[in-house]
């Protein structure tokens, strides 16, 4: 058995050597939450576990325009202090976990374990988060729906480092929302996780409408059929019960421990509708149903 080395760095540049040197013989760690279990499990098997946590550069938070995310921002400081300009965000991650979870956990380390149960990413999905790498090589940007590529699979090289996420924050006369349905709200992997985001002009007429949902597929996605249907809509019963079936028909679920494909597929709907009308009544009074 080889030896496991645990080597911790305190600057990106530092970081970046490392990884030039090792490339996928080293496994980024951070707040430890999933890399840890999974290590433990053995569906981890570096050679070098690349410690990042005290990297100062990377716990930065931003509210300048968009909202930057640095990579070691965790769920617990987003649950705090977004919950205004990233309501579904800070919702979904105040649901990751325990009080325990959310204080070391990242919400970037949530992004690269890429688990199609994350719960972090239909809320950035939503809010067009764009992922930004950097390498010895220079940097670049890619973005979110571009960037998880299956379960524990991204786009993120050997060699290169997430250092933020940046996402586009709540616009006015808009309201979102991120719903999951566990056997308890926190501390349980989502059975199926749906986060939706609307712009309502004055006379209560959707004119942006954003869904993604996780748990019911490889990865979380953006639901645009059902996304173009609720435009131009008052969220009317009608056009809300045809976003939730080509929401259904999109979504590509498996049976497991958890729950069976056929539950998931059934939950979706209900879902929708109480999203729908969360959404509605955030974005500036109650929805109008015909």
């Amino acid at each position: 058995m080889r030896t496991l080395e645990f080597r911790t760095v305190t600057k990106v540049d530092e970081a970046l050597e490392s990884l030039s040197q090792l490339g996928d013989e080293a496994q980024v760690l951070a707040g430890g939450t999933d890399v840890m279990i999974q290590y433990q499990r053995g569906e981890l098997h570096p050679a070098t576990l690349l410690h990042i946590e005290g990297v100062e550069e990377l716990q930065r938070l931003e509210q300048d325009g968009s909202v930057t995310l640095g990579a070691l921002v965790t769920h617990r400081r987003v649950s705090r202090t977004l919950a205004d300009r990233l309501p579904a965000l800070s919702e979904a991650c105040a649901t990751v976990g325990g009080w325990q979870t959310q204080e070391v956990g990242t919400v970037a380390g949530n992004v690269c374990n890429a688990s199609p149960a994350a719960d972090t990413i239909p809320p950035l999905l939503i809010a067009g988060a764009v992922v930004d790498l950097a390498s010895g090589g220079g940097t670049r940007s890619i973005p979110l729906e571009q960037f998880v590529l299956g379960r524990r699979k991204t786009a993120r090289a050997p060699d290169e480092l997430v250092t933020a996420i940046r996402v586009e924050p709540l616009p006015p006369g808009a309201g979102e929302v991120y719903l999951k349905v566990a056997p308890r709200s926190a501390m349980e992997v989502a059975l199926v996780g749906l986060a939706v985001r609307l712009q309502l002009d004055q006379d209560r007429v959707v004119t942006d409408a954003r869904i993604a949902t996780c748990s019911v597929a490889p990865v979380p996605f953006r639901v645009r059929g059902a996304e173009e249907v609720l435009v131009g809509s008052r969220l009317e019963t009608d056009a809300v019960a045809e976003a939730a079936d080509l929401l259904r028909a999109a979504a590509d679920p498996i049976d497991d421990v958890r729950a069976t494909a056929a539950y998931r597929l059934k939950v979706l709907g209900p879902l929708l509708e109480r999203a729908a009308t969360i959404v509605g009544e955030r974005a500036g009074g109650a929805t109008r149903w015909s």
